[in-house]
């Protein structure tokens, strides 16, 4: 009788140890199937992050004219956010003749290389409405062409709010702000589109080229 009961115990122990094993198989399965599917639904996240810091660029402009700015490639908001101010204007379909300019005027290093800038850029229309004499003019004088340009660049990167008020430019001479991102004026001119990013400037698209008193 001993030796019967025995085996059944044996039997009944084996058989424990058989579920005990079914059920930790199951539950690894059911944890790495729980794994699995976490890892599926978390996975869109990076590129969400993406999709986020990409709106964000262009979210924080102001202006009729931004929707003139390409929506994907180099001159777009998240192109134009990764590269310094000269290399980030190049890529801008508004501003051609002040790239020509800066060339002209050798500043693009010096545009470049800074720390923190804001820029008051004015488009090609802007340099078009000079007579065309006059503006080839002052592309063949450097000194001038120097001066103008410099005139149009603060040497701190101000927002909407904190480049309101009277700014010194790099030439020497001041600039008067007015007005907010519902409407803006730098000097006679009007701001087509503001609080543009760029790697170490902000840039505010002009309507008129300013000119050093």
């Amino acid at each position: 009788m001993k030796r019967t009961t025995l085996r059944r115990t044996g039997a009944s122990v084996a058989t424990l140890a058989a579920l005990s094993i079914g059920l930790t198989a199951c539950s690894s399965e059911d944890e790495s199937s729980t794994a699995e599917e976490t890892t599926s639904e978390e996975a869109p996240a990076p590129a969400e992050e993406e999709e986020a810091e990409a709106e964000g660029a262009g979210a924080q402009t102001f202006g009729d004219a931004c929707s003139a700015v390409p929506t994907n490639g180099q001159g777009s908001f998240d192109g134009m956010v990764d590269d310094p101010v000269a290399t980030a204007a190049s890529n801008n379909p508004l501003l051609g003749t002040l790239v020509t300019a800066v060339g002209e005027a050798g500043l693009v290093d010096t545009l470049n290389d800074a720390e923190a800038l804001t820029v008051f850029a004015p488009t090609d229309d802007a340099f078009a409405a000079i007579p065309e004499a006059d503006l080839n003019a002052v592309l063949a004088d450097k000194e001038l062409l120097t001066s103008i340009l410099t005139y149009h660049v603060v040497g701190a990167q101000l927002d909407p709010e904190a480049v309101v008020g009277e700014q010194e430019t790099l030439q020497g001479g001041t600039v008067t702000v007015e007005g907010d991102t519902e409407g803006m004026t730098v000097n006679d001119a009007n701001v087509l589109c503001g609080n543009i990013p760029t790697a170490n400037a902000t840039v505010y698209v002009i309507d008129t080229v300013l000119m050093p008193s």
